[in-house]
């Protein structure tokens, strides 16, 4: 049974190139079929909005990055796949986030302070340029996070604040209002490459510098073959140390294979030669993926329902965890109110769900009243899908939902404690 949640957002602001593939797609492509891991992988489309004032390059990114996932061998069976605009539940969590977080806190934040040391350089207004969305990134981020209760975010060592951000909104909302998030745990990594770029500094579309992907055939020749080195002569011995060539092809060869390039750099080969070296090899490798993508990307609609089914994947979590929190912090269907009471400690004792797993591999669920004593207890389910979309049904719907689900419920408490236990969950009409 998997134990451990892991998480992982791309921005949707560009076109993927190496260093992306290198750094973020193929560590989590190989990161997702591990055992004992639940992956969460998401297309982060409402950040690029802070930095990406282009709507079609936003679009055609998200496509984009959605077929080079998929292209390189990430599996919507065995993970959560999803667009985050498609998860309307992250939005209303940043808000519920947003009322426990320090200003102070924001203002630490690497990119707001950034931002604000570039312009009193400058001698602009100190918050000149700076949005509302730019301030409070770090909050998007962490409901992205808690959302699921990641247990671990992989990240650079550039983004570990980003995470202990979250670990404090976190522990700030769980002491207003019990214990409801996981404090994450930034993952970091520190055996992925960065790669460099056409001219030798960090591949990065800030620096124009990239090498897209998916780019053809010849075209990938053309931009290798544009690789800036020095002016050492063929026969000259030429050292790896700071060579982005070398660099490149050791992000992609085995050891053997870069063993053997430095020898050849010890006794003289050509640039040339590196070159076209380098190049067979990336191509060796991207090539089977480049005629996968180029067929994914011209059905845009087949990735579309592919991402409206991680939605409903990600859905069958979030919306009955939403219910939980609305219900946390006061927002609860008037109507309900006998259905919860307060603790001495001032936080809110409610009915809940869990979800299991039983020897015979069957998953199932039972419903909880504030005291713990069983209202409804379900059949097996094949799947935890299943078992999560039917949980979610109940707490969307309330006791209507009874009806519908009699055969995957095996028993039953009192009829007005049920239907008591379900009210908070679901929403009020209007």
């Amino acid at each position: 049974m998997k134990t451990q949640r892991v998480l992982t957002g791309i921005t949707t602001s560009g076109t993927p190139h190496l260093g992306n593939y290198v750094g973020a797609i193929r560590p989590t492509v190989r990161a997702s079929r591990l055992a004992e891991v639940e992956s969460f992988y998401f297309l982060a489309d409402y950040h690029a909005l802070i930095k990406v004032g282009e709507p079609a390059r936003v679009q055609r990114s998200t496509l984009e990055i959605a077929a080079t996932w998929l292209a390189c061998g990430l599996d919507p069976e065995r993970v959560t796949f999803y667009r985050q605009s498609d998860i309307p539940e992250i939005p209303e969590l940043t808000w519920f986030l947003t009322c426990v977080t320090g200003k102070g806190v924001l203002n630490r934040a690497h990119a707001y302070k950034a931002s604000v040391d570039k312009n009193n350089a400058a001698n602009l207004d100190p918050d000149a340029g700076v949005t509302a969305g730019l301030f409070m990134y770090p909050v998007l981020m962490a409901a992205d996070i808690l959302m699921f209760n990641a247990h671990q975010v992989p990240v650079g060592r550039d983004q570990i604040q980003h995470i202990e951000m979250a670990r404090d909104i976190a522990a700030s909302f769980n002491h207003l209002y019990g214990d409801h998030f996981t404090l994450p745990e930034a993952a970091i990594e520190d055996n992925v490459a960065t790669l460099p770029g056409l001219d030798g500094r960090k591949m990065s579309k800030s620096y124009d510098n990239t090498i897209p992907l998916f780019v053809p055939r010849e075209q990938l020749k053309k931009l290798i073959m544009g690789i800036v080195t020095d002016s050492r002569a063929p026969g000259e011995p030429k050292s790896t140390e700071g060579s982005a060539l070398f660099q490149l092809y050791q992000a992609f060869a085995s050891a053997e294979e870069t063993a053997a390039l430095a020898e050849a750099y010890a006794d003289g080969m050509a640039w040339g030669e590196v070159k076209q070296t380098l190049f067979e090899r990336l191509d060796q490798e991207i090539a089977p993926l480049r005629a996968v993508y180029d067929n994914l990307i011209q059905e845009p609609e087949r990735i579309e329902k592919t991402l409206l089914a991680g939605a409903e994947k990600a859905r069958a979590v979030a919306t009955p965890f939403t219910a939980r929190l609305r219900h946390a912090v006061g927002l609860r269907p008037l109507q309900a109110t006998a259905a919860a009471s307060l603790s001495k400690a001032g936080k809110s004792a409610a009915p809940s769900f869990k979800q299991y797993r039983e020897q015979d591999g069957q998953f199932y669920f039972k419903l909880l009243d504030a005291q713990g004593a069983l209202l409804l207890q379900s059949t097996g389910f094949a799947a935890p899908r299943d078992a999560a979309q039917a949980m979610a049904q109940l707490q969307r719907e309330g006791p209507s939902a009874l009806e519908t689900l009699s055969d995957r419920l095996s028993a039953r408490g009192d009829a007005a404690a049920v239907a008591a236990a379900l009210q908070f969950f679901s929403k009020p009409t209007a």
